[in-house]
């Protein structure tokens, strides 16, 4: 079946929303909407039976597809396992916990469709648990990454040539929109409905909070220095060398003062040979750094 839009469904543990989520895309489906689309549900190494429920759907509906993990890679990595085998040039993000709305998905595709945008993400409207954390996340995030976009932490659309140019860690996901804005493609913001969740359990923990955090410094630091990192390891380097000086000039006025200080001069050889090495490391950073553009480059050309 030749299909214009792939709906990636990641799902662990939902084998009550599984039934409620295939018929709302069976709806969708009904209306004819003005895209063909295939839904892909990746059973991320459930431990109940969504394997099994969403087996018996898939075989009353066409549009469903069903891939399997053997155990819990996380989202990301599902995913990655819904674009290596999605068939439309258009990708979905859509969670399996029924707390999005199907029928948003025609108003997320609708601008990369018409041509006016490579992504669109959606904005959450409605009362939910998380608002605060989620709310803290986005202004963090928008703080760090300067990118005009309310909620980066939703369901989103998005053209299979922004993923393609994206290399993505476990949990990254979360920064599709950021690594997207930082390769220069269009991005839209489109306001999607949320809903409480009505099955299951939330797979929000209280250490998804320091570890969204960390992963926000991560992201911006190897945006900003991963490509120029003399950048980063120059200017310590820089500031090591010059303390040192400093540190030295200050052991030579204490010398002719009459007052030694020894200490001070091994802070000085301290200061400036660390800052010899990080310049060095810059250096080699730089050359990985060189090879890491060839090789993106090479890739670009074999597509």
């Amino acid at each position: 079946m030749k299909v214009s839009v792939s709906i990636i469904v990641p799902a662990f543990n939902e084998e009550e929303n599984i039934p409620f989520l295939v018929e709302e895309f069976a709806t969708l489906a009904k209306k004819e909407p003005r895209f063909d689309f295939e839904v892909l549900l990746v059973d991320d190494g459930s431990t109940d039976e969504t394997f099994s429920v969403a087996t018996a759907e898939a075989k009353k509906h066409r549009f469903l597809r069903i891939l399997r993990h053997r155990t819990n890679f996380g989202v990301t990595r599902a995913l990655e396992t819904g674009f290596e085998n999605a068939k439309g040039e258009v990708f979905v993000f859509f969670p399996a916990d029924l707390q999005f709305v199907v029928d948003d998905i025609p108003r997320l595709v609708e601008p990369i469709l018409e041509g006016r945008a490579e992504l669109v993400t959606g904005r959450k409207i409605g009362r939910y648990k998380k608002r605060f954390v989620s709310g803290v996340y986005n202004t963090l995030s928008r703080l760090l990454f300067r990118i005009n976009v309310r909620d980066l932490n939703s369901v989103k659309a998005f053209r299979r040539e922004v993923v393609e140019d994206i290399s993505m860690r476990k949990d990254w996901h979360r920064y599709i929109v950021v690594l997207a804005a930082k390769d220069g493609w269009r991005i839209e913001e489109v306001d999607v409905t949320l809903r409480p969740r009505m099955h299951g359990r939330s797979k929000f923990g209280f250490w998804r909070i320091p570890l969204g955090v960390l992963d926000l410094i991560s992201v911006s630091f190897l945006l900003r220095y991963s490509r120029k990192p003399m950048l980063l390891f120059g200017t310590m380097g820089g500031v090591s060398i010059g303390l040192g000086i400093i540190a030295g000039l200050v052991a030579i006025g204490l010398r002719i003062a009459g007052i030694g200080f020894r200490p001070l001069l091994y802070l000085v050889i301290l200061l400036v040979v660390t800052g010899l090495l990080l310049m060095m490391a810059g250096f080699l950073a730089e050359q990985v750094a060189q090879i890491r553009a060839e090789i993106e480059d090479l890739k670009r050309r074999q597509r």
